[in-house]
């Protein structure tokens, strides 16, 4: 406990931004241990976030590390989510030490927490004069309903620190009102088996050797640790609006904790600064939390923000050559460019560089258990990074897209791999950013696509030659021999003998067989490989890999395209692509499997959008006729809801409609349409569930109109604003108040047990990396009146 004192008397000398907390409380009563362990089943907090944030850092030689220039790399992240601080990291990017934090305000006859029914609105700190954001810095208002009270909050984090930093401000007209603040920490990444108590700075809570202490500008009044929602004081002050029992600590049975405390008084612009600090010791845990305190709000946000001489989000930005004309081809003049080129940069993990995740959420979390640690989708897939790393290449971000690629070769399957008695080359279909094993399918589509990433690294001169020759030899060649070879995957529970082109999983990683997209990638990658050998001198595997890729495109359609459908509708003629198949009979009647609750159904009664990736990577032509012959079924809005899918939603301001896409027909991965439960909340297998719209199809769309305007002779500056103001300004609509693109949106088809509107973002994962990435890939496509992620090797190969 030493040197508590002294951190005390340092932060009682700060210029205090409010009154100290007094406690008159005269009849509390103080214990020592908290009854009622372990608390209530912890989950995940909800996962359509309106913001994330961390601090923006450099790198040191394709590193983060704490040397100079760059100085100490903080390594918390934070979420918000209906206006409340939600899963707040520390550590790995997937480590939440926090599941929330919210206010809480008391008066005469009513207790007020942030969880309760308040109206919110969120927007950033940092803006230019155009209203773009210019850092990650949210300042958010919630009012209560009944007027007598608001909360305006001011979330980032101390770039040079290991902290949280909170301003709330109150604003009441009533007398005798009080805040507090409730806690509840997830400690390493789980509800069940943290440790609480009390201390002079504040409150603190731990597992093993992490730590959290929570600490203000202001000594706080009453204080108490418990079990969540047993002994944590909470319902206590909903009862009474006082805080009669306190609890020192949690004693030596571990649980779900919760941390309370009174901030004091409040009246008109009444403000609290608090800081969340981690660490690993507790001695660590405060003074991170005294010196972030200590610097002060304007100091720690100031260096945030990159202002004066510090390093932040402004200069990132900054950086980005391409941006500014960029903007020219977007709706909401680029706004939401700016908001999706940092938050791509803020889900890249800050110990292992390059480790791009797909979103900083935990998909529909306040129904999924957190007894154990999950990382949701706070986790490598391969797929999701090849998306996200071309988006930074279309930024003008070279530098994270080319550490990214160095970073997939820890997860590439190779003899080194635990648990690994199987062949090598392909890559893992999802891992934690340390490459620690989760889920083990081969999908072929992320074995083809970093060899498409390193030849679009090199043409840009991103990699040198004699870079793209080592980078041959230690990870592309192995990829590609795969994508020819095949061969056994045995790790964990997989033992499967893969054949390619067929795919243990296709990029929905739910059904195995010929699929459309996961072929063009497998195409595009084998035919890029080619290109690489030829540079790298290696000439026979060249041709092996350009004859491998000639095969598996010449049964493209007989495998993948039918000409019997039995579709039922106005617009089908029974010829397009279909989803996937399990032989290589496009007309057969074979039946795919079932999965999400969904029944397996005839696969020619199922339509997916992975038809376009083969014009995007340049394996079709836009106008190819299997390619053309396949859209009306695509957009045909007049096939039943279950099969059906493309959606028409209206802009908001009334200037016309927008088209979004459902993964496939029969998707069953989102609510449940029958009870409006969340997906899974009964189990994976319910009947009812349904996947919904996912808004980057719309990007994908756009990505079509371009190339097929550029093959017919049509893109001119009509074509390139009909293009703006309907696929571009159609994402833009997707996002959600704080500019975060979802995963899904609502379809209107079903239950909406939470009062969706249509075209809303669900519960699903918000924000998805991938959304955004395709957003910025779109805009940059338009800028260039030219596919970005177009592969003219491919088409070039292919003639």
């Amino acid at each position: 406990m030493k040197n508590y004192n002294l951190i005390t008397i340092s932060l009682l000398a700060l210029g205090l931004t409010a009154c100290g907390a007094q406690n008159t409380n005269q009849a509390q009563t103080s214990k020592t241990t908290a009854p009622g362990a372990p608390g209530n089943d912890p989950f995940w907090s909800y996962a359509g976030k309106t913001g994330i944030g961390t601090s923006y850092e450099q790198y040191q030689n394709g590193h983060y590390t704490n040397d100079a220039p760059t100085g100490v790399v903080s390594k918390v992240w934070f979420s918000i989510a209906k206006g409340m601080i939600t899963e707040t990291m520390f550590g790995l990017i997937h480590q939440a030490q926090i599941k929330d934090m919210q206010f809480v305000v008391t008066g005469k006859n009513f207790t007020v927490s942030e969880a309760d029914d308040l109206d919110v609105t969120i927007d950033y700190l940092y803006k230019d004069d155009q209203g773009r954001p210019l850092s990650l810095a949210y300042k958010i208002v919630s009012k209560d309903k009944q007027g007598r009270f608001t909360l305006e909050k001011h979330v980032f984090t101390d770039p040079d620190g290991q902290s949280l930093f909170v301003r709330s401000m109150f604003n009441t007209d009533l007398k005798d009102v009080k805040a507090y603040v409730v806690v509840n920490p997830y400690i390493n990444n789980n509800g069940l088996d943290d440790f609480a108590k009390t201390t002079e700075q504040g409150l603190v809570a731990w597992q093993d050797d992490n730590y959290l202490t929570l600490q203000a500008s202001t000594e706080f009044g009453a204080k108490t640790v418990g079990f969540t929602g047993v002994s944590d004081g909470l319902d206590e002050l909903k009862k009474s609006q006082s805080l009669n029992t306190s609890y020192s600590n949690t004693g030596e049975q571990s649980g779900n904790v919760s941390l309370l405390a009174e901030l004091g008084s409040i009246e008109s612009n009444t403000t609290f600064d608090l800081v969340l600090s981690f660490a690993r010791s507790e001695q660590q845990s405060a003074e991170q939390g005294a010196q972030t305190l200590a610097k002060g709000y304007q100091s720690v946000l100031d260096s945030y923000n990159g202002k004066g001489a510090a390093f932040g989000w402004q200069d990132y930005l900054q950086n980005l050559t391409p941006i500014n004309k960029m903007t020219e081809q977007t709706a909401d003049n680029g706004k939401l460019l700016y908001t999706s080129a940092m938050v791509l940069k803020a889900q890249e993990d800050k110990t292992h560089a390059g480790a791009l995740i797909a979103s900083l959420s935990n998909p529909w979390g306040e129904t999924v258990s957190a007894k154990t640690g999950s990382t949701g989708y706070k986790a490598v897939w391969v797929r999701d990074f090849y998306q996200v790393a071309m988006a930074f290449m279309a930024l003008g971000d070279t530098a994270t897209a080319k550490t990214a690629f160095e970073y997939l070769e820890k997860v590439q399957v190779s003899s080194k791999t635990p648990g690994n008695n199987g062949d090598t080359g392909w890559f893992l279909q999802k891992t934690h950013v340390d490459g620690e094993l989760e889920w083990v399918g081969v999908q072929l589509d992320q074995t083809a696509m970093p060899i498409m990433l390193a030849w679009k690294l090199h043409q840009a001169n991103v990699l040198s030659d004699a870079e793209l020759k080592d980078w041959y030899a230690r990870m592309l060649k192995p990829a590609a021999d795969f994508l020819v070879e095949g061969g056994r995957a045995k790790i964990l529970w997989n033992d499967t003998q893969i054949t390619p082109p067929a795919t243990q999983q296709e990029r929905w990683e739910e059904q195995s067989g010929y699929s459309p997209s996961t072929t063009a990638a497998v195409v595009a990658g084998l035919i890029s490989a080619a290109d690489i050998a030829n540079m790298a001198g290696d000439t026979k595997n060249a041709e092996r890999y350009l004859a491998t890729a000639k095969s598996y495109n010449a049964d493209i359609e007989k495998v993948m395209f039918t000409t019997q459908g039995n579709l039922k509708s106005k617009a089908t003629d029974g010829e397009y692509f279909i989803r996937i198949g399990q032989d290589e009979n496009a007309n057969s009647n074979t039946t795919i499997n079932a999965n999400n609750g969904r029944e397996g159904f005839n696969k020619k009664q199922i339509l997916d959008g992975g038809f376009l990736e083969l014009v995007r990577y340049g394996v079709r032509d836009a106008l190819a006729p299997s390619i053309v012959k396949t859209l009306p079924e695509y957009d045909d809005e007049t096939l039943a809801n279950n099969l059906q899918v493309k959606y028409s939603f209206n802009f908001s301001d009334g200037s016309g409609s927008f088209a979004g896409y459902r993964r496939y027909g029969n998707d069953g991965y989102g609510e449940d349409e029958i009870t409006g439960t969340n997906y899974a909340e009964n189990g994976s297998n319910t009947p009812g569930q349904r996947g919904r719209v996912w808004p980057f199809f719309t990007g994908e769309r756009g990505h079509y109109e371009i190339a097929a305007a550029n093959v017919s002779n049509t893109f001119n500056d009509v074509k390139q604003a009909e293009i703006k103001n309907s696929y571009v300004k159609g994402l833009e609509q997707f996002a959600n108040e704080g500019m975060m693109l979802p995963e899904q949106v609502w379809d209107g088809v079903g239950v909406n047990k939470a009062d969706y509107t249509l075209g809303e973002g669900t519960n699903s994962a918000t924000p998805l990396a991938w959304t955004h990435a395709e957003y910025i890939k779109l805009v940059r496509s338009l800028s260039d009146k030219q596919v970005w992620d177009h592969y003219p090797v491919v088409k070039q190969a292919l003639k």
